[in-house]
């Protein structure tokens, strides 16, 4: 990641978004789900293109270390479990003060049922235009997003429904 974005990201997610309900804010609704060079934990490369067009896909950008993304995780553990044979249940870890190995650690210590990938670059960041973490977009079947917020009080339920 290069210096300046990587400051700017963490100025970001250490500020928080001031998105007000209801502001779009990140990639557009309504847009067709880019792809995103990003690693699996074991080091493999992978696209974040691969996991949509079949099935509904919810992807978290999330962080071991952020305090929004903890308050947000009962729900998205709670809905992987009860949703994940429809819904692919995807999180994506940003890299700041982050390691494939520290979200690794910390997947089997709370027990996550989905996959975790690594934004080793800033790939996934850039082209979803993420503005923090705990940022969720749920795309639909088609390949287009139908959801994204921000925070911990979002309705992650009725947000799957719209692409169910």
């Amino acid at each position: 990641m290069n210096g300046l974005f990587g400051m700017a990201l963490a100025l970001t997610l250490s500020v928080g978004a001031a998105a007000s309900a209801g502001a779009q804010i990140g990639i557009p609704v309504g847009s067709k789900a880019p792809g995103a060079e990003v690693h699996k934990l074991d080091g493999t490369a992978a696209d974040l293109s691969q996991y949509v067009g079949k099935s509904p896909v919810l992807i978290e950008f999330w962080a071991t270390w952020c305090p929004v993304c903890k308050k947000l995780e009962p729900q998205m553990l709670d809905l992987a479990k009860r949703y994940g044979s429809r819904v692919k249940f995807l999180g994506v870890a940003v890299s700041v003060n982050e390691s494939p190995r520290r979200v690794q650690l910390y997947a089997e210590k709370y027990g996550y049922p989905y996959e975790l990938v690594f934004d080793t670059d800033g790939n996934a960041v850039t082209a979803y235009d993420v503005p923090a973490t705990s940022y969720i977009v749920v795309i639909d079947e088609s390949g287009k997003v139908v959801y994204t917020g921000q925070g911990a009080d979002q309705d992650l339920e009725a947000a799957l429904k719209l692409a169910m």
